[in-house]
């Protein structure tokens, strides 16, 4: 108990981070399909046509290993006030969010691009707060 008054912000900001890489995994695991389909569209006039499905695996890689070293380090900030594997996943969240970023400038989708930017602001928040 004594963490989570120790930690209250970087605990919180470790959920926000997780239920937003692991639901997006998730949800490209349950329709990759549908998610290839859009992006390949999506790209289909920047030079990432022929290589969506190479950058789409690769997101969802480090989506997935963000979600799981920010929920390995959630578990050890708040039960022995550790925050090195937290941290690790939050500048892999980071890197996730710096892809996704590039992908919507390419592709000139710039609503797309300021939603990234504002998932980054708390992200990057996250890697100070857990920096020693």
């Amino acid at each position: 108990m004594t963490n989570l008054m120790t930690y209250p912000t970087e605990l919180l900001l470790l959920l926000f981070v997780i239920i937003t890489f692991l639901q997006s995994a998730l949800d490209k695991i349950m329709d990759w399909k549908g998610n290839l389909a859009w992006l390949k569209e999506h790209f289909s006039k920047t030079p990432f046509k022929n290589m969506v499905p190479m950058l789409l695996g690769t997101v969802l890689v480090t989506e997935i290993v963000a979600g799981l070293l920010c929920s390995i380090g959630f578990y050890q900030l708040l039960a022995a006030g550790e925050g090195s594997i937290a941290f690790v996943g939050a500048i892999l969240a980071c890197l996730a969010l710096l892809m996704l970023l590039l992908g919507q400038r390419i592709a000139k989708d710039y609503d797309g691009a300021r939603t990234i930017a504002i998932y980054f602001v708390p992200a990057i928040f996250l890697v100070f707060l857990l920096q020693s």
